[in-house]
């Protein structure tokens, strides 16, 4: 549990920092503050800002925080994926052009919170079968 909770933080943590590395983020030049003026895409693909990276910083750095423990690890890897699924609804109803779209976000965006929204739960739940009740250890 701890080990895939800290798996997925890396994972975040790598990907707010390379979308402050030119290239690897495409237009880099265009990268904005916030908003859905950012014209910048990680990979050339998914929409970043400034405030987009440092979310996922941030969220890399929760993650580690939360994986010191079984039950921060499972709290992380469950509540983060609900947290992604919610963004994922999030960016499938507003609309793009509008200040609502302030992190910002792209269809592919949409669909890899999807994606990690699922991916991280059923990581919780499923690794959370192996942990014993009575002490917390993973079996």
């Amino acid at each position: 549990m701890q080990t895939a909770a800290l798996a997925v933080a890396a994972t975040f943590a790598l990907v707010g920092i390379l979308g402050f590395i030119p290239g690897i983020t495409t237009n880099y030049s265009d990268l904005g503050g916030a908003g859905h003026h950012s014209e910048a895409k990680l990979l050339g693909i998914f929409q970043v800002s400034i405030l987009h990276n440092i979310v996922h910083l941030a969220f890399g750095i929760v993650g580690f925080l939360l994986a010191r423990s079984v039950a921060g690890a499972r709290a992380f890897l469950i509540g983060g994926g609900a947290v992604y699924l919610v963004l994922w609804l999030y960016g499938l109803l507003i609309d793009k052009d509008s200040d609502a779209n302030f992190v910002p976000l792209n269809t592919a965006d949409d669909w890899l919170h999807f994606v990690l929204g699922v991916g991280m739960i059923g990581l919780g739940v499923v690794l959370s079968r192996k942990v014993d009740r009575a002490d917390g250890s993973i079996r």
